[in-house]
């Protein structure tokens, strides 16, 4: 049946299809993001899915294609969470049994979810590729059926349905981003937007530590990466699909890769001014806006998912403050003496600073009559506030030195 995937008709179909279990995520304007880059933009909020990701899409509708033979087999499927989640719940739906292989890396509040929708979870291997042949001996040791998370028409079809809400929503939508892992979301929303309108740009967005559809692109041919190094969990694949790649080949105008301190930022920025969770790959499409050399345009940006582990995401909010001078350690020497504690203090509290951890060191001289070590990390509105700070203890004759902030 895939030969007749990834038609209109097929993605129509799937639309309707997939509407029994997806709840409708409209479209979020965004002020913020919009002023900062002088578009128009738009979130695709499918972190709001009842899965937390939009992969049930696609699982569910590979799932009603399947004979009742094929589902009576039980299923079996690698991923890093979404996908699993997404197998889980429509194999529950229809009353099946499925086994997921999962990264031992993976969030625990995905392994967990997972579980909840009664699916078996096997854990194996630190990446997706590594779990994803572990599934394949167990498909073929027990007779499952495999579901496979991005190489399989019909699931890209099935993911496609965004692309068709999209453009009934925004039919006047010039770009529309898309995450890329193996590229199975890419392959169904840039062939749909093609079909429905030749002229939307479909930009794909990998993290730059796992931009194997980059390099892919680039070569002309499908090729592994010989590693992938990335927080951007469920992208983190190092070869995309084979039969995806000559659609993404014809239909995907372009790639963008983003550093993973980009999506530290991002995550900031969301809950910030969306009060939404988004997990690092679902920020992939966020991250990208600053990289689109493009005005006045509207652009939509998926949010591919949201199932973020809260260790994650306190990691996450930690260091997208000290990437934005919110939060920075400076060390200063000083007397060891009564009142100089005091007085550093009293220079920080003269220009709002914050003070959020002290660390004293007696022993960085032999002589601490001369000078012990005083780490400071402190809070600060941002980057003109910080060097604010930093002056007017060098006003007083410290010398103030950034050093790593730790909080």
């Amino acid at each position: 049946m895939d030969d007749e995937m990834l038609t209109l008709k097929r993605f129509e179909e799937a639309s309707e299809v997939v509407k029994r279990v997806t709840l409708e995520t409209k479209l979020v304007y965004s002020d913020y993001f919009s002023e900062n880059t002088g578009n128009k933009i738009y979130l695709k909020p499918e972190n709001m899915q009842f899965t937390g990701a939009y992969k049930l899409r696609g699982a569910y509708y590979k799932m009603s294609t399947l004979t009742e033979e094929e589902r009576s087999k039980g299923l079996i499927t690698a991923s890093a969470g979404n996908h699993a989640q997404g197998v889980a719940y429509a194999a529950k739906c229809y009353g099946a049994k499925a086994t997921i292989v999962m990264p031992t890396t993976t969030p625990l509040i995905k392994v967990n979810r997972t579980k909840n929708y009664g699916a078996e979870v096997v854990l194996h291997g630190d990446v997706y590729d590594e779990a994803c042949a572990k599934a394949y001996e167990l498909a073929e040791e027990f007779g499952y059926t495999f579901i496979h998370p991005f190489d399989d028409l019909t699931v890209a079809t099935g993911q496609g349905t965004i692309a068709m809400e999209i453009v009934k929503e925004l039919p006047l939508v010039d770009y529309i981003l898309v995450p890329i892992g193996g590229g199975g979301l890419a392959t169904g929303v840039s062939t749909l937007a093609k079909l429905l309108n030749p002229k939307i740009k479909v930009i794909g967005v990998e993290p730059a530590g796992a931009n194997c559809m980059q390099v892919s692109m680039r070569e002309g041919r499908v090729t592994t990466l010989p590693n992938v190094n990335t927080i951007a969990d469920g992208t983190a694949v190092k070869t995309p699909g084979t039969l995806l790649f000559p659609y993404l080949q014809q239909n995907l105008d372009d790639i963008i890769a983003v550093e993973d301190e980009e999506l530290v930022v991002a995550f900031l920025d969301m809950v910030e001014n969306h009060k939404m969770v988004v997990e690092n790959s679902g920020l992939l499409t966020v991250a990208a806006l600053k990289h689109l050399n493009v005005k006045d345009k509207k652009i939509v940006s998926i949010l591919s998912g949201g199932n973020m582990d809260v260790i994650t995401m306190s990691s996450v909010v930690q260091q997208g403050l000290i990437f934005r001078d919110r939060i920075f350690t400076v060390s200063v020497l000083l007397p060891d003496k009564p009142g100089e504690l005091c007085r550093v203090s009293g220079i920080i509290a003269g220009v709002n600073g914050n003070v959020i951890k002290l660390e004293h060191n007696q022993f960085v001289s032999t002589n601490r009559n001369a000078a012990v070590e005083l780490r400071i990390t402190l809070e600060a509105f941002g980057t003109e506030h910080k060097h604010q700070i930093i002056n007017a203890l060098e006003k007083e004759g410290y010398m103030p030195k950034l050093v790593r902030a730790s909080v």
